[in-house]
């Protein structure tokens, strides 16, 4: 049974399919599950478990009736994914190999604990992704 997990409402289903489909197994090892780059569905599973889940917003606001609003008002981020990675640098490349956006370098975080290593990119659609190790 899924509990709880990210679902992320994407304008760019098949860049951010694409994105998720190259970075998810290596960092995480998860699988897609159900999905294809047309959308408007996507989801990765580790141990019959969903990791992440792609839904296309437009999809989204005709089924809440609200696609008369704006898709993003300007603000600061409310979200982000963040992924515990062994090597922050190899999974940052591999991010950017893959369509993100370098938001952060890599670097050492030691006000955020001991050996705390970070890097943030945005994916395809700007969703904030944090990759750590410790």
């Amino acid at each position: 049974m899924d509990a709880l997990y990210p679902r992320l409402l994407v304008t760019r289903f098949a860049e951010c399919f694409g994105f998720y489909r190259a970075v998810l197994p290596p960092l995480t090892g998860a699988t897609l599950i159900k999905g294809a780059p047309e959308g408007p569905y996507a989801n990765w599973d580790v141990d019959d478990q969903a990791v992440l889940v792609l839904y296309d917003r437009a999809a989204m606001a005709a089924t809440l009736g609200t696609t008369d609003l704006p898709v993003r008002a300007a603000a600061q981020d409310s979200a982000m994914l963040a992924f515990r990675v062994d090597d922050v640098d190899a999974a940052l490349a591999l991010c950017l190999a893959h369509g993100g956006t370098l938001a952060v370098p890599a670097t050492d975080r030691p006000e955020w604990g001991p050996n705390l290593r970070s890097a943030h990119l945005r994916d395809p659609d700007g969703h904030l992704v944090e990759l750590q190790s410790y």
